[in-house]
């Protein structure tokens, strides 16, 4: 294995770092068999379903497949509490394992439903409700009372023949009979949103086209061309049709992916891991396959801001999911008092109590913390609630862990995709200090899985503290 670089910045106090990089560095292996493609959503692209939705947040189903040939029974229960489209899920499925899934986002939830409803509905009545629409101009079946329901954040988003467009085609979707059929041609909508919009998700934000008539916005950007909505929209309904029907060489959704078996069960549950991983039952999963948020500032809430306002999150609902998710923005609240008040009123006290031991002990964390803490105090850090952010994070994390590892059965594995995280030059660990957390409440760490090619900071970053890689990672935890 080559030299993989220690945590934090030399220039400054780094000694419990070094300490846990030192408990630890005999369980980092770089794994040639995996590679950026495969622990992101590139290898879906050309997979049936997988290439419905653009939805970059996840891992790729042969990564899963992978993990469970790997490392697993040849059958059992799977578990996923980020849950994301449902990779996971579908694949352990597949594979003829029974899978548990839970999703907080409503755009993934959403995305889930849709693929259950493509394993319900016949092609052939799918073909007949295309053959309806061939042709059709949406825009001719405007409806005022259909029209897309922006929230601020989306205001012009769209020029004006696209917005009449998609209220005609919201008019029809609403008068479709059958649920299955609704579902998918509502998600077709979903996947084209962005083609058809000024907008672009870049990082943290939607980027905005210079021609967006949106009011505040200064931009050289230039997206290029605008496509149609009708067009873009009959395109990703023909291709839904495609895979149903089991077209391009690739097997019908009806079909395993992996070797002839029936297919195991699917429960897929909209909420927060942190409130409904404590309602499982202990010791009986015996696999967990997962990929938490990062602790990046990533928020999710405005990327998919266009695809949420769709689904009929307002901006109240958008705000108040945002709290709702794990901590990976500065806008986050601390939802420790949150966390306490359900742990006692379930009368698990003493459960909370010791999540709190576990979190207050990792003292490499803690001095990741402080540092930061002068940092923003320096203003050296771009926003001063990074530091209050990662601890909110790790505080979180920290009860994901405990559940996570109560439910699994002894002798099952956790599998968890993650990547470090820099700050103003300074890393999290973010493998290892969730590895020592892991630890603590029963699992050992098999080994941490690291990607031959890490991930380089940013320009700005290079430029004040040198080009360092950061690790990408996949964790492997087995219960004791």
């Amino acid at each position: 294995m080559g030299a993989i670089a220690t945590a934090g910045s030399l220039s400054r106090p780094v000694a419990a770092r070094e300490r846990l990089y030192a408990r630890f560095e005999g369980c980092l292996e770089v794994n040639p068999d995996l590679d950026r493609k495969l622990v992101s959503f590139q290898a879906n692209r050309g997979l049936p379903f997988y290439r419905w939705l653009k939805y970059k947040e996840g891992f790729s189903a042969r990564l899963v497949e992978y993990l469970i040939e790997r490392l697993g029974p040849p059958k059992g229960l799977l578990l996923d509490p980020f849950a994301g489209t449902g990779t996971a899920l579908f694949q352990a499925q597949a594979m003829g394992w029974n899978a548990v899934g839970i999703e907080l986002l409503p755009l993934g939830y959403f995305a889930i439903e849709a693929r259950l409803a493509a394993q319900s509905v016949k092609p052939a009545t799918f073909r007949a409700a295309l053959k309806h629409v061939d042709g059709i101009r949406w825009e001719d079946h405007f409806d005022e009372g259909c029209l897309f329901p922006h929230v601020p954040i989306t205001q012009g988003a769209f020029p004006p023949a696209t917005e009449r467009a998609i209220a005609g085609y919201r008019a029809y979707c609403s008068r479709l009979t059958h649920a299955d059929v609704r579902k998918l041609f509502e998600l077709a909508a979903l996947a084209v949103l962005e083609e058809v919009s000024y907008t672009r998700k870049d990082g943290q934000y939607l980027r905005w086209d210079h021609r967006a008539s949106k009011r505040g916005v200064k931009s050289s950007f230039h997206k290029g061309r605008i496509g149609s909505f009708d067009r873009a929209v009959h395109q990703k309904l023909q291709e839904i049709l495609a895979d149903l029907e089991g077209r391009h060489g690739e097997r019908s959704l009806f079909e395993s992916t992996v070797r002839e078996a029936p297919p195991g069960t699917l429960d897929a549950r909209k909420g927060s891991c942190l409130e409904i991983l404590s309602q499982l039952p202990a010791h009986h999963v015996d696999m967990i396959i997962t990929s938490p948020p990062y602790c990046n500032r990533y928020d999710y809430t405005r990327t998919y801001a266009l695809e949420l306002a769709y689904l009929g999150i307002d901006e109240a609902g958008i705000k108040e999911l945002r709290q709702a998710m794990l901590s990976c923005t500065v806008e986050n609240r601390a939802k420790r008092a949150e966390l306490c008040e359900a742990y006692t009123r379930r009368g698990q006290e003493k459960a909370a109590a010791g999540v709190d031991e576990v979190f207050a002990a990792q003292d490499a964390l803690h001095e990741v913390i402080g540092i930061l803490r002068r940092l923003a105090g320096e203003g050296l850090l771009n926003n001063a609630n990074i530091p209050s952010m990662v601890q909110n994070y790790f505080y979180e994390m920290c009860f994901v862990l405990y559940e996570m590892a109560r439910v699994v059965r002894p002798g099952g594995k956790i599998v968890m995709v993650n990547d470090n995280v820099r700050y103003a030059g300074e890393e999290v660990p973010v493998d290892m200090i969730l590895s020592d957390m892991a630890g603590r409440f029963g699992m050992s760490t098999d080994c941490i899985w690291v990607l031959a090619r890490g991930k380089g900071n940013s320009s700005q970053q290079m430029g004040n503290h040198g080009r360092h890689e950061l690790r990408k990672c996949v964790y492997v935890w087995t219960k004791q």
